[in-house]
């Protein structure tokens, strides 16, 4: 069971974290939704597609985008968050300021998801005390230069040894373990064969104790094995959920909710005993 906010989520079956960037630059649909009303619908529409979870972004942290200010991040969702509190599943904002992280926990979302890992200590003052479930993610450098040439001796032990300790000093802070997730950061400081080696490993990270995310949709690793562009990373990015919940990932973060639900819930009917995620 993971305790998100309002919600409690049984992990008896994968689920489904659909994206909303409120955005002009993300790498997959910035621009689609960055004003509030489109940005809503949108939300509102994968929810019907059957998402369990919406994830609300208002920075873009693509491989080369430049940091914006927090009252722009916060412009952008705010709205957006008012507005899907009331779509009957849990909300949760993808930031990395601790002050954005204070004003939606204020507004009542129900996750945080950092792509720093909660790295900045005022981040975890932000979010201590609070029952939002907490989405650790492991990145090596900044958005803005963290695809220039990222190297590691042991990129699984290396993530594993990062996500580890990030979960300590949470729980150190009396963050309950059932708040907490862990998200490997596949395209976020890795080259290919680091992103296929942690997918092959996503069993070792769901032994630390905490559910596993794992978001491959649309990204430049299924360009690269596919040759296939933007628009024609659908069936990639299906072959990676499978492969990622195959191997112990609790919740993959997509932005094709219909047909990854599809393809998770056939796979779920037929290999049922191979799910193991992590529950409680």
């Amino acid at each position: 069971m993971l305790r998100c906010g309002r919600f409690e989520l049984s992990l008896n079956r994968p689920l489904v974290m659909g994206v909303v960037n409120v955005t002009p630059d993300s790498f997959s649909d910035g621009g689609q939704h960055q004003n509030a009303e489109a940005a809503i619908a949108h939300a509102f529409a994968l929810v019907d597609e059957g998402a369990d979870i919406l994830d609300i972004g208002g920075e873009s942290t693509r491989p080369g985008a430049q940091q914006i200010s927090v009252q722009t991040e916060w412009k952008r969702i705010a709205p957006v968050l008012e507005a899907l509190l009331a779509a009957g599943v849990p909300v949760s904002v993808d930031t990395r300021h601790a002050e954005v992280m204070r004003l939606a926990l204020a507004l009542g979302v129900d996750m945080i998801n950092d792509v720093q890992g909660f790295r900045d200590p005022e981040s975890i003052g932000a979010v201590a005390g609070t029952q939002a479930a907490l989405c650790v993610m492991h990145m090596r450098g900044e958005p803005a230069t963290m695809q220039q040439a990222p190297v590691y001796r042991d990129v699984v032990a290396e993530v594993r040894s990062f996500l580890a300790a990030r979960l300590a000093e949470l729980r150190g802070r009396g963050i309950a373990r059932d708040q907490l997730l862990v998200d490997p950061g596949i395209g976020f400081g890795k080259t290919l064969e680091d992103n296929l080696r942690l997918l092959r490993e996503t069993r070792s990270l769901a032994e630390l104790g905490a559910p596993v995310l794992v978001g491959v949709s649309r990204k430049s690793m299924i360009g690269q094995l596919t040759g296939r562009d933007l628009a024609g990373r659908l069936a990639g990015s299906l072959a990676g959920a499978l492969a990622a919940v195959a191997r112990g990932a609790a919740i993959v973060r997509v932005h094709d909710v219909a047909a990854t639900r599809d393809a998770l819930t056939v796979w779920h009917a037929v290999a049922q005993e191979a799910f193991t995620a992590v529950d409680s």
